[in-house]
């Protein structure tokens, strides 16, 4: 790709180190990046070059960010801005949010978090869809849906057309609040995306929230807000989930798992559209919308009384099941095509070819971890891949299954299947508890209370 074909970048941050790391991880790609660690030597590069995405960090020498963000965009308002932060909070968040930002990450972060990151700027986009490529896709994500939704969202098969075709449904009604079901990566935030940026509320905040990853001590606070000096650490007013979403949408990820004691301030909230910070008695009027996500049985929560059936009908106006990868194989090919265009020319392995008998053993494979384990095999692959063409080797198919495969005649005892799976998966990836949990298709936050449930230690000698 030409250089001037290309997006570029500047890295504004006071850590040089970050910086460096940063810029290396743009080499050989779409990007070109400039670095800066002074406000003086940021404003020097985007006076001489014409900048397309700005990384800015909150915190710099003599300098507030959000100062920074303000006079950007208003000097230059199509350039989008990523705030980055190692001290964000939700007031942080929400300013930034205000005042252009397309983006906020907290550090430490991935770099596949900024990949993705980048991928929705509206820039990256605009500069995608004019490669051909980018026509060929068998992806179900119109145009007017590119800026704002993950590009996994991929298939051909009739049961994900008409998964799609629920999702716009539901966007044609706002107000309705919807349950999405499916195991975990099959893609339940990207159809609440599709319904959010498809709706009248696209234009405020969808917000999504890990329903078991917040603690019990900071439940209320997180969702209704609390008001200065409600308790120790509160040092300002804050706003909760539902008065940020105001006009927007919610987006509880995990709902089967949230604390039975909050789910009746959740139902009331949901119900009466009314909040009270923590701490106050002024009564906030709020207009959300609320999707949630689970990969659970909830009826069968609901049967052992672990989630309010009063809360299920409420959430479960429209609901939307998205069937596992295993059952629409169809879908397969299309995935690997896109994820092999997605991840060479970042590894640098250009002019791939795929050997014909990879598709006939991935359809036979039962992906346990769906899409999203389809994705991190295929980047392996690529990984792997001594020459230019993806064998069956590469992707290690065989060996995936047989570890961490859950058959059906081994379903006798629930609790004893789950700890013998979780200690197949911990061994499998060497007792890395991040890489047993994507295994899994499970948050991490989520295999480490498995692992103190069942007294399941990272001990490599456990037997």
């Amino acid at each position: 790709m030409d250089k001037k074909d290309k997006v570029k970048i500047l890295i504004l941050d006071d850590e040089k180190q970050f910086t460096e790391e940063l810029s290396g991880f743009f080499e050989n790609s779409d990007f070109e990046s400039f670095e800066a660690n002074t406000e003086a030597e940021g404003r020097k590069i985007l006076n001489k070059h014409a900048i397309d995405l700005l990384i800015l960090d909150v915190r710099l020498p003599g300098a507030n960010g959000l100062d920074i963000l303000k006079e950007v965009k208003n000097q230059y308002p199509y350039m989008e801005v990523i705030i980055i932060s190692a001290h964000g909070d939700m007031d942080t968040v929400i300013k930034a949010m205000r005042l252009g930002a397309f983006d906020y990450l907290r550090k430490p972060f991935r770099f596949i978090d900024i990949q993705i990151a980048l991928e929705r700027t509206q820039k990256y986009l605009q500069m995608q869809r004019k490669l051909k490529h980018m026509e060929e896709k068998n992806s179900l994500i119109s145009k007017t849906l590119e800026k704002k939704i993950d590009r996994q969202f991929i298939g051909v098969s009739p049961q994900i057309l008409e998964v799609f075709e629920q999702a716009i449904t539901a966007a044609n009604y706002p107000e309705a609040n919807v349950l999405i079901t499916g195991e975990s990566g099959t893609g339940k935030e990207n159809i609440a995306r599709i319904i959010h940026y498809s709706s009248t509320r696209k234009d405020h905040i969808f917000s999504a929230v890990n329903s078991s990853a917040i603690t019990e001590t900071l439940l209320e606070s997180e969702f209704f807000g609390h008001k200065k000096g409600s308790f120790t650490g509160a040092i300002a007013d804050k706003m909760g989930y539902f008065e940020v979403c105001n006009h927007g949408t919610l987006f509880l990820d995990e709902i089967a798992d949230m604390p039975f004691n909050l789910q009746a301030k959740i139902l009331r909230a949901t119900e009466e559209k009314v909040v009270t910070r923590v701490g106050d008695t002024h009564l906030i009027h709020t207009d959300f919308r609320i999707i949630s996500a689970t990969n659970y049985d909830i009826e069968e929560r609901v049967e052992k009384k672990q989630f309010r059936l009063d809360l299920l009908h409420r959430l479960n106006t429209l609901h939307i099941h998205i069937p596992a990868l295993r059952d629409r194989p169809e879908d397969i090919e299309p995935l690997v095509t896109h994820f092999i265009e997605l991840f060479a020319a970042r590894l640098n392995k250009i002019d791939l070819q795929v050997s014909p008998d990879v598709f006939a053993a991935l359809k036979k494979y039962d992906f346990p971890g769906n899409v999203r384990e389809l994705r991190n095999m295929t980047e392996r692959a690529i990984m792997l891949c001594k020459g230019n063409t993806l064998g069956i080797a590469d992707f290690r198919v065989k060996p995936k299954r047989s570890e961490i495969a859950i058959q059906k005649d081994d379903i006798v005892d629930l609790k004893m299947n789950e700890i013998k799976n979780i200690r197949k998966a911990l061994q499998s990836c060497n007792y890395n508890q991040q890489a047993a949990a994507d295994l899994l298709g499970i948050h991490r936050d989520a295999l480490s209370r498995k692992m103190k449930k069942y007294s399941i230690n990272i001990s490599k000698r456990e037997e």
